[in-house]
């Protein structure tokens, strides 16, 4: 299992500022993107994830000149998200210098959009599910009934995704759950946050997940890269 470190960033900088040696006063924080990814790549991170959280409120990229910033910096691909929901804004994340992407789950309810942003990205495109049911039932469907997380995958896997990104919004992930989702088809489970621990990471590798998406553990220091990717392999 992969193990990607991810830095949130709002106004181009990062919305945690990154100091793994804060208990003990040793290094120097920073919120600047592109060193905290220099940084991440130094410790054997061999992909990053980008998350635009302007753009994922206003619905449209907002924050391309830090993916430049860090794709200018580091040679290992980057893996951009929030605000991506036309062709154009995929378009427009790769010529920033992002070589995967990830969409909201609002796409599944544009047909057509979602065709038009596989054909831009191919295989290196993803969408993001939130398996928690109250939160799907309470998302403003266009269809007459809720779809189920598993239909959901089946519905995108027949779309040409090839990969999906389970959220967890804080909540620890069930790793039976996502061992379902592993064994359903040809699709790649990546899993976003939710972890804490190293045991977290032993049990998401032996659930099949392809990746996990870390964030705020890696950048105050909670948990260890090195330690964290030497657990996933």
């Amino acid at each position: 299992m992969e193990v990607i470190p991810s830095i949130d960033v709002t106004a181009g900088r990062s919305r945690i500022v990154y100091w793994p040696g804060a208990s003990t006063g040793i290094g120097s924080p920073t919120d600047r993107p592109d060193r905290i990814a220099e940084r991440l790549v130094a410790q054997g991170a061999r992909m990053l994830h980008l998350v635009d959280f302007d753009g994922a409120r206003r619905a449209a990229p907002a924050n391309l000149e830090a993916v430049g910033a860090v794709a200018a910096r580091v040679a290992v691909p980057l893996q951009a998200s929030g605000g991506l929901e036309e062709p154009d804004h995929v378009r427009l994340a790769f010529a920033a210098g992002a070589t995967r992407v990830v969409l909201s789950l609002a796409i599944v309810d544009r047909p057509e959009a979602l065709r038009g942003c596989v054909a831009v990205a191919g295989d290196w495109l993803a969408v993001g599910l939130d398996p928690r049911p109250d939160r799907l039932a309470a998302f403003p469907w266009r269809r007459p009934v809720p779809p189920t997380l598993a239909a959901l995958v089946d519905e995108l896997s027949a779309a040409g995704v090839r990969r999906i990104v389970v959220g967890h919004g804080g909540s620890a992930p069930d790793p039976e759950l996502l061992a379902l989702l592993v064994r359903r088809g040809d699709i790649d489970v990546l899993v976003a946050g939710g972890v804490t621990d190293l045991d977290g990471i032993r049990r998401l590798r032996d659930a099949g997940v392809t990746a996990l998406i870390l964030g705020e553990p890696l950048l105050t220091g909670a948990i260890d890269l090195p330690r964290a990717l030497e657990t996933a392999a």
